[in-house]
């Protein structure tokens, strides 16, 4: 019985930077799918230096253009991966393990968690529920009805499928965030994405204290109970940053979505 390959799956927007080191760690796998959406810099050219099936494709949101890579996949296991991902060497090697026993008939395992780290500003984040930041990523590929997607939000979205879930036991790598300029912008947008969300599910803060609770205090209670009380302070300097400034993204999100409620009222 054949063993079952792998297609890896990413998204991409001048994304230079990142995108040969992402490659890299994934050119084990059978397929390597990028789907680009309109970079002006190196990243269609280095992702065809790496082997990989460049597609271009406009803007569909977040999920929208995960879900147009998933579609261009053939491997029997989709792994979809952002450009500024990384796999180490010993998940690489418990996935090629894994394809190894998963012959294309074996049941019941539907897809894969995967542990996460998250680099800020060239520190792992241990602390503060920042790891392991589990993540549904590497899921089975049903061709059709039941195909893994991913849940059609602005922002923050997840990986949805029917079936048995288990974790991998070794952990990829999130370079999001290198210096502060590139995280503030990031929260800057992620709030207003979140805010829209927000304003969607009626959180517009249209009463005193919804307002001074969302704007105040849920920031306030965010980072001592990710600071404090999940030990965030063991990370030093830039776990104090990444709590202070994550807790400002809360109070950005609902601001925003204040002011699109009150927006919409006027």
């Amino acid at each position: 019985m054949p063993r079952s390959t792998l297609s890896i799956a990413i998204i991409t927007l001048n994304e230079e930077a990142n995108l040969a080191r992402t490659l890299a760690s994934a050119k084990f796998a059978d397929e390597l799918i990028v789907v680009d959406s309109g970079s002006n810099d190196r990243t269609v050219e280095i992702a065809h230096s790496f082997g990989a099936k460049v597609f271009t494709e406009p803007w569909r949101g977040f999920a929208g253009q995960k879900n147009f890579a998933i579609e261009k996949c053939t491997g029997t296991w989709i792994l979809s991966l952002d450009a500024d991902e990384e796999l180490s060497i010993e998940l690489q090697n418990e996935m090629k393990e894994m394809l190894k026993t998963h012959t294309e008939t074996s049941p019941q395992i539907e897809g894969y968690r995967l542990r996460r780290r998250n680099i800020f500003l060239g520190r792992w984040m241990r602390h503060g529920g920042y790891y392991p930041d589990l993540k549904l990523r590497l899921v089975r590929n049903l061709n059709g009805a039941g195909a893994p997607r991913f849940t059609e939000r602005l922002v923050h979205e997840s990986m949805q499928i029917a079936g048995r879930v288990e974790t991998l036991k070794q952990d990829y790598l999130h370079y999001g965030y290198p210096d502060l300029n590139t995280y503030l912008e990031h929260m800057n947008q992620y709030s207003m994405l979140g805010g829209r969300i927000a304003a969607a599910k009626g959180k517009n803060s249209r009463s005193w204290p919804a307002f001074c609770w969302d704007i105040v205090l849920a920031p306030i209670f965010t980072f001592l109970w990710n600071y404090l009380f999940r030990l965030g302070f063991l990370d030093g300097r830039e776990g104090l940053l990444l709590h202070l400034y994550h807790s400002a993204y809360v109070s950005w999100k609902y601001a925003k979505a204040w002011q699109i409620g009150r927006s919409e009222r006027s």
